[in-house]
């Protein structure tokens, strides 16, 4: 199995030239190396082989080679890849889970349903709601994250298409998820809807609760939070050592003050307790399961929101899968994709209409 070298200078500036060379065999670090500057700024190389301790497949995958030279993509052809690619994996997932989906409206939002073949017994009063993941300007999970949920839960999903950045920057996503909430309350109990997402989609959802408490709504049953964060105004740790597909891919110089992702944010202060979480109260949120990974992104996100959701008392949940990259439970592939599909099915199973 290949060894996955990780070289990276945190909080350095970056030149032009590096930022635009790709790593080779010739050039890629050949051992450990760590260096802090006056600043505190780590000069780091390392080099990490596939770990034993994940499945075959996720070292397989991990495994995969992948050029760190940064890539301009327009977003049209981001938007029109993410599609191609969720409607493949959807089918995907739909011949391990078997699942019904069809379109509709809620609340004026267009919204995936998606129907498992058999609605458990008790379970007809009950509803999940996703909100998809995908950077907020593209739809990367509106299949992948509701087809096994609804299959293992054997309860209906309904997947929010709202809108997206840039041309709708915070809070029309939050408006697009609160209006479906509302029109669902008119026909299921708060207690027996649950509220989830993944990265993009996992922010949305803790904002979508901030929100709910705001407004005076009855809180849902339940949150997932599956690789997420609370805070747009400070870049955590994680997010300077991984990209997107962990240590592999390009990583872009990072950032770790000022307006993180501001074709999202737009005018918005980026402390605003519902952009951000984790300025708000947060006392009285539902039981709430956060999920990651150790080669996620995210990780650092993720974790601080749920310590600060412990800190508000709050039921609150975490698991952390070893080694593997950023939202990687979209992957039907991995063993470890189902477990975490179980993981977070189970968890609403006992959580949703108690």
């Amino acid at each position: 199995m290949k060894n996955i070298v990780f070289s990276a200078a945190l909080l350095a500036i970056v030149s032009a030239a590096s930022a635009t060379a790709q790593t080779t065999a010739a050039n890629a670090p050949q051992a450990n190396a760590s260096y802090i500057d006056a600043q505190g700024t780590a000069h780091v190389s390392r080099i990490v082989p596939v770990p034993k301790t994940i499945s075959p497949e996720a070292q397989k995958s991990l495994a995969r080679p992948d050029s760190d030279a940064p890539v301009a993509e327009p977003l049209a052809d981001r938007r029109s890849k993410t599609d191609a690619w969720q409607a493949k994996a959807g089918e995907a997932y739909r011949e391990v889970y078997p699942a019904t989906v069809s379109a509709g409206t809620i609340g004026g939002v267009p919204v995936r349903i998606v129907t498992p073949p058999i609605v458990g017994t008790g379970k007809a009063d009950r509803v999940l709601v996703n909100f998809h993941g995908g950077g907020f300007n593209s739809d990367s999970g509106s299949l992948t994250e509701s087809i096994p949920i609804a299959n293992l839960t054997q309860t209906k999903v309904i997947s929010v298409l709202y809108r997206l950045a840039p041309e709708h920057p915070f809070p029309a996503s939050v408006e697009d998820t609160i209006a479906v909430y509302k029109e669902l309350l008119k026909t299921y109990k708060p207690h027996n809807i649950a509220l989830y997402g993944t990265s993009a989609g996992a922010i949305l959802t803790a904002e979508t609760a901030v929100k709910i408490k705001q407004l005076g709504l009855p809180m849902p049953g339940a949150l997932g939070i599956f690789s997420g964060l609370g805070d747009f105004s400070l870049a955590g740790d994680s997010q300077s050592m991984y990209a997107l597909r962990g240590l592999s891919g390009y990583l872009s110089p990072p950032v770790l003050e000022g307006v993180h992702d501001p074709e999202y944010v737009g005018t918005t202060n980026p402390k605003d307790p519902v952009l951000s979480p984790l300025y708000a109260d947060l006392r009285g949120m539902p039981p709430t399961l956060f999920v990651t990974s150790g080669r996620d992104l995210l990780l650092s996100g993720t974790t601080i929101l749920h310590r600060a959701f412990l800190r508000a008392g709050v039921d609150a949940h975490l698991v952390v899968f070893e080694a593997l990259p950023h939202a990687f439970w979209n992957d039907v592939d991995l063993p470890e994709s189902r477990e975490a599909d179980e993981v977070m099915a189970h968890f609403f199973d006992t959580r949703v209409g108690k």
